[in-house]
């Protein structure tokens, strides 16, 4: 019994050790007996929003020259969107650039652009469903976006994702605490205090295609592309009573 209680009370101090820097409000002392516990845990779900990445990169031999074929290619990609019923505020703007070509650049240009001296590039992200985004990258590359393809997954609510995230780490913490409780011949109680610190798991892109010399033709079919899962996770500090 004696070594029992030694036990619970250097289980009592590693927690006022630990909890010293938290909470100035929380008083654990010999006579508040308690278990801290730390635990991790994670919650998934299939994504619900998707966001495609679309862009072009053209050349001119001159300034001129290369911003016509990016205004052609920009507003041809723009009617092409529209024409597909895609909503103009579902579509956002990302970076548009003009410039010449530095030495590297220009003795490196493959043989059909070796007279060209400047490059322009603009790019847009497109929010769909997961079920519309091989349609959204479709109807782009074949009105001449050839700097397209990556695709993030998102939840519309990140939040419900993250409290179950949440949930699951309390749950986790609170089964440790019993087992140490059980190990200690003792009895977990109320909690007492508890903090979580979400975790974003970032979903890699799916793919990336790289410049081409024309937009692709019309009678070929759409990517087969699928949702992915999203993850969040999340680590919870917690402190339960002993009784």
């Amino acid at each position: 019994m004696r070594s029992t209680m030694i036990a619970a009370v250097a289980v009592t101090l590693f927690a006022a050790t630990s909890f010293a820097q938290v909470s100035q409000t929380l008083s654990i002392n010999k006579d508040n007996r308690s278990i801290t516990v730390s635990a991790t845990d994670s919650a998934y779900a299939m994504a619900d929003q998707a966001v495609v990445n679309i862009g072009y990169q053209a050349y001119g031999e001159d300034e001129q020259s290369a911003y016509a074929e990016g205004s052609r290619r920009s507003n041809a990609i723009s009617d092409a969107l529209a024409a597909a019923h895609i909503p103009a505020d579902t579509i956002e703007s990302q970076d548009q650039n003009l410039q010449p070509l530095n030495e590297y650049e220009l003795k490196n240009l493959p043989a059909s652009l070796k007279n060209m001296k400047f490059r322009i590039t603009q790019s847009w992200t497109v929010r769909t469903t997961p079920n519309d985004a091989a349609h959204v990258l479709d109807v782009a590359v074949k009105a001449g976006a050839n700097q397209s393809g990556s695709i993030g997954w998102e939840m519309k609510d990140p939040a419900t994702l993250e409290a179950a995230a949440s949930a699951k780490a309390l749950a986790h913490a609170q089964a440790i605490a019993a087992r140490m409780a059980e190990g200690l011949h003792i009895k977990v109680g109320t909690l007492l205090y508890a903090s979580n610190q979400p975790q974003e798991t970032v979903v890699r892109p799916v793919m990336a295609m790289r410049a081409m010399a024309a937009p692709m033709a019309k009678d070929v079919r759409p990517l087969s592309i699928s949702n992915r899962r999203v993850e969040r996770s999340s680590t919870v500090f917690a402190i339960f009573a002993i009784e």
